[in-house]
């Protein structure tokens, strides 16, 4: 299945856009990842941006929700994302944070996901050391409810951003 940009699967979407991330590394060439190693505090990028995209959706009625499923202490990439996340919320997604520890029970997918309406799921593929590899579809009935039940009881047990207190 062809997999469309994020910009035209969020355009279809008219109720919810949830997203399951489960690495505690990604993109470890991310200049403002790199930016932030280096000391320099976390911006939010200049021009159109995720926010903006976030703003745009949330603001015709989309309910865009973040699972983040963490090891414990934090890795450098997941700090990142801790502090820069006050931007995923301004611009209007809910985020929680669930530490691995705490959940060992849950079975979820193995790899990060977006479900879109409850009816199809973007999977993202990542190599060992947080590299992008690219994006596959599922639109199998079986396969959304899984990847969708499974986010729900990961959001169930997470920690909204607010109240999280890493490690």
């Amino acid at each position: 299945m062809t997999v469309p940009p994020f910009s035209a699967l969020i355009a279809a979407t008219t109720r919810t856009a949830v997203h399951l991330e489960t690495r505690d590394s990604y993109t470890p060439d991310d200049p403002a990842f790199l930016d932030w190693k280096a000391g320099r505090p976390v911006c939010a990028p200049a021009g159109v941006s995720w926010y903006d995209l976030v703003r745009e959706h949330t603001a015709r009625g989309v309910a865009f929700r973040r699972a983040r499923v963490v090891s414990e202490p934090l890795a450098d990439y997941t700090r990142f994302e801790f502090d820069s996340t006050s931007f995923n919320l301004a611009a209007g997604e809910s985020v929680r944070w669930l530490p691995r520890h705490a959940a060992p029970e849950l079975l979820v997918p193995l790899c990060d996901y977006w479900v879109f309406d409850g009816k199809l799921v973007r999977f993202g593929l990542f190599s060992g050391d947080g590299a992008f590899l690219g994006h596959e579809l599922a639109d199998d009935p079986a396969v959304v409810t899984t990847c969708a039940e499974a986010f729900e009881r990961v959001w169930e047990r997470a920690v909204p951003h607010g109240d999280y207190r890493p490690a």
